[in-house]
């Protein structure tokens, strides 16, 4: 068990079986992009321990980048993502993978896959470390899922409680 500020978070995801499932996923990607040559979208903050497994374990020739989302109005959530932070790259037929720490009500991510759209790519997949299927608002195709959760919340391996425990090895949860 751990603490982070008034909360104790007990053991869910080891990091060995985290590091397994995303070599898995890893191998998948590398067998779907054989011959070409992806461009990681890393959704900053909560997927950067996510990503860097993830693209360690890929050989192919292969471009990264970060963005950040706002989506927030003073501590509130708007909801929509207004604005994608950091992207500077063109995506013009380009065969985008964006990686995501966590996809639950599926709306960030809606509204995300509707402004890479615009941009004029190939392809665009999802890769997320963790689903929460009965959190769902707006369904989302996605391609290369870590793990299906139950809707609980989760912190470690990049996912925070009140901006700590992303640096965590593992995936901690809330009992029920």
């Amino acid at each position: 068990m751990i603490t982070i500020h008034d909360k104790t978070f007990t053991p869910f995801i080891s990091q060995e079986t985290i590091e397994n499932r995303i070599a898995e996923l890893a191998s998948q990607i590398n067998t779907d992009y054989e011959g070409r040559k992806p461009f990681f979208l890393v959704v900053l903050n909560g997927a950067f321990l996510f990503a860097s497994e993830l693209v360690k374990n890929i050989p192919l020739s292969c471009e990264i980048t970060f963005v950040r989302l706002s989506s927030y109005s003073q501590t509130e959530s708007t909801g929509k993502v207004r604005q994608i932070i950091g992207l500077e790259e063109t995506l013009t037929d380009r065969d985008v993978i964006i990686i995501e720490d966590i996809v639950d009500t599926g709306l960030t991510m809606h509204q995300l896959l509707q402004q890479i759209s615009d941009l004029g790519p190939n392809s665009i997949e999802i890769a997320t470390l963790l689903h929460k299927p009965d959190a769902i608002k707006k369904p989302i195709d996605l391609r290369y899922v870590g793990f299906e959760i139950p809707n609980r919340f989760v912190v470690g391996y990049g996912l925070d409680y009140d901006g700590l425990g992303r640096n965590l090895d593992a995936l901690y949860v809330l009992p029920e």
